[in-house]
């Protein structure tokens, strides 16, 4: 029903009248336009409304009642939530100063207890890059001039820097990340170092304890991402707690299998004032009444190890990578020479035996030797120690080693028995395994293995002789990889640590550079990450200064990290860089050459002109495109203090050979292809 001015319109009448309320608002009755009952009138009568005598627009004198959105609005936990908020916002407490009176005297905070830890655990340089709940941090490092800290250009980088670090020195490695994607740029370098055994402790800031779980800025679950690719994890979140932490998260990361672990911090725990001590060794194992690995063998399970190899007429040793971590390399030799067993190596355990050595018999595996793959099939006695058995390793398992039995030694359990099964299992390190059973063994007669060393000797002429393993310096017109590894490997005297990306790049470093010492040869076996070789070789070069450290690339892997060329350029850096350009993505383009019947789907690579980069970034560089500019190419870039660059060009179509096809055994060897070889 329509409404007039007599029935209670909205607003104000024609005449300008008072007392009439908004159409729709509720009246004692229910019915719209009337006051509530009882209301008092411009005369004080009830039920008639108050007069408004304000100009029209004018404000009201009596504003609404604020509300306040904040949950639990005036609880501790609010409140908490609010001061962290704060700090957020505005960087500092009330234990940030004025930098040079902080500097005269100012309280222990957790930020200075986490460089002590790393301190004390000998390590004297961490990788990092600084953001906002990790700047309590950086904010005291200048108060611990012993700690070297590089400034790197990617937090992946930085995992990588770190993981070269370890695996070059036997240390810990150390990373350092803000929260949010600095966190997850980390987490591709701690996958790494998880599948190839490297201690590592990852380190990242995260938001003030009060926000967790707030989905504040650049909050993210960084534990939870973790997880499954660390040895363990911690958060932290009252400095008070750091000594314990740090101390465990070291000895965890050392210890046993090594691995990586992580810990994050809140940015609260790290300005918290606090005067907890570090523990002692000692208080770390005894708080870690479940963490025991195995160190000794078991006496029972060795003598059986002795026996096995006493019946043996075709053993070989597998020597791993774990053989290089528990520092057994002078018992593997004398297991090898009191024997008379010829020793073969993982992609990982390159380094364990001098290559030169008479028993040395060389790389296993998918893209590995052709005699070792074959003295593997026909041995009636595999001792493998500090290996897992992956699948670049043994290929199709139902094929491998038909006549052999196995001895497995490794100190994770887990691993044995996990991809083959095996005749005698040792739990336990490889040195300790090893000095046990070198106490159990007579010395062999070298006229007990001269037939089987004579057919194994055979069998390598061959191998060497095969038109896959020709020098690059005998194809006129062509320059090629194995070539220029030879070559690097001369030049340094097969002394330098030798740091290989992924792809047929790795392949190649693998095979013939030639490894005199330990630790000489980085790879990324397990995860295989490409973008691997120059950020590892940094961390390598600063761990051990005294070795010449070469980084070889493909032109694909390292355009994934070609950033950190500025790290190298600003901390002066001497890492050698050797790039491998057959403008592919060669192992790529080599899988589609011979399993996708040559259809070549984005392994075309697109480079940029790599001498006017290096130009850019300050950096000498050298260009090989002919085998009679290798050698002086690599002189010079050797000579340089600082880092240097080659850029050798070489053939487009080169492929790994042998190679073993995915689902078949290492009698399944695939030496060429259309004729075409290596």
């Amino acid at each position: 029903m329509a409404m007039t001015k007599g029935d209670g319109a909205s607003g104000p009448t024609a005449g300008g009248g008072a007392g009439q309320a908004p159409a729709g608002a509720p009246t004692a009755g229910g019915g719209a336009g009337q006051a509530p009952a009882g209301a008092p009138t411009a005369g004080g009568g009830a039920g008639q409304a108050p007069v408004d005598t304000r100009a029209p627009g004018a404000a009201d004198p009596t504003p609404a009642e604020r509300r306040s959105h904040v949950p639990g609005a005036g609880s501790p936990a609010a409140e908490a939530v609010e001061r962290a908020r704060r700090d957020m916002l505005r960087e500092g407490s009330s234990v940030n100063r004025d930098a040079a009176d902080r500097r005269e005297r100012r309280a222990r905070i957790g930020a200075d207890v986490v460089c002590e830890a790393i301190l004390r655990q000998g390590v004297d340089v961490l990788f990092g890059y600084p953001g906002g709940v990790i700047l309590p941090l950086y904010d005291v490092l200048g108060d611990h001039p012993a700690l070297r800290h590089v400034l790197v250009r990617h937090e992946q980088g930085g995992a990588h820097a770190a993981d070269g670090y370890a695996r070059a020195t036997g240390k810990v490695g150390v990373c350092l990340g803000t929260s949010g994607p600095a966190a997850t740029n980390l987490v591709t370098g701690i996958a790494t170092a998880q599948l190839d055994s490297i201690p590592m402790v990852a380190i990242t800031g995260n938001v003030p304890g009060a926000l967790i779980g707030k989905d504040a800025f650049q909050e993210i679950d960084i534990t939870g991402i973790t997880l499954p690719m660390t040895k363990h994890n911690y958060l932290v979140r009252d400095a008070n707690d750091l000594p314990r932490v740090l101390a465990e998260a070291f000895y965890i990361a050392r210890t046993g299998r090594p691995g990586p672990v992580h810990v994050d911090i809140t940015k609260d725990a790290l300005q918290q004032e606090t005067n907890a001590p570090h523990p002692s060794d000692e208080e770390v194992a005894a708080g870690l009444p479940g963490f025991r690995p195995t160190l000794d063998g078991h006496p029972r399970q060795i003598r059986l190890m002795a026996e096995e190899i006493a019946r043996a007429k075709r053993p070989i040793i597998f020597a791993g990578h774990g053989v290089l971590i528990a520092d057994a390399m002078t018992e593997l030799r004398e297991l090898a020479e009191r024997t008379q067993i010829p020793v073969a190596w993982t992609l990982l355990g390159i380094g364990a035996l001098d290559e030169t050595h008479p028993l040395a018999y060389g790389y296993m595996g998918m893209h590995g030797w052709k005699h070792v793959n074959r003295a593997i099939q026909s041995a009636d006695l595999i001792v493998a120690i500090g290996m897992r058995f992956d699948d670049r390793v043994t290929g199709n398992v139902k094929t491998y080693a038909p006549y052999a039995r196995i001895v497995h030694v490794d100190i994770d359990p887990a691993e044995i028995g996990k991809n083959v099964a095996v005749e005698v299992p040792v739990v336990g390190d490889a040195k300790r395994v090893l000095a046990a059973l070198l106490a159990m063994l007579p010395v062999t007669d070298p006229s007990a293995r001269v037939d089987y060393l004579a057919q194994l000797a055979e069998w390598r002429r061959e191998s060497l002789a095969g038109s896959w393993h020709g020098s690059g310096a005998s194809r006129p017109g062509y320059l090629t990889a194995d070539f220029v590894l030879e070559q690097i490997g001369d030049v340094t005297h097969h002394d330098a640590t030798m740091v290989a990306d992924v792809g047929q790049n790795q392949m190649w470093t693998a095979r013939y550079a030639g490894y005199r010492r330990p630790h000489s040869h980085l790879s990324s076996g397990g995860l295989g990450t490409m973008g691997y070789a120059v950020p590892t070789a940094m961390g390598a070069a600063l761990g051990r200064p005294d070795k010449s450290t070469w980084a070889v690339c493909g032109d694909g892997g390292f355009q994934m990290t070609i950033q950190e060329l500025a790290t190298l350029v600003q901390d002066r850096i001497p890492v050698r860089i050797a790039l491998l350009d057959n403008k592919k993505l060669g192992m790529i383009r080599q899988w589609q050459e011979i399993f996708y019947a040559g259809n070549y789907h984005s392994s075309n690579l697109f480079g940029p002109d790599f001498l006017k980069l290096c130009e850019a970034y300050g950096i000498p560089a050298w260009k090989a495109t002919s085998p009679e500019e290798v050698r002086p190419a690599i002189e010079a870039a050797e000579a340089v203090d600082g880092p240097s660059f080659v850029w050798f060009e070489i053939a487009e179509e080169q492929n790994v050979f042998p190679i073993m096809p995915a689902g078949k055994g290492l009698s399944d060897l695939i030496e060429k292809w259309g004729g075409a070889d290596e």
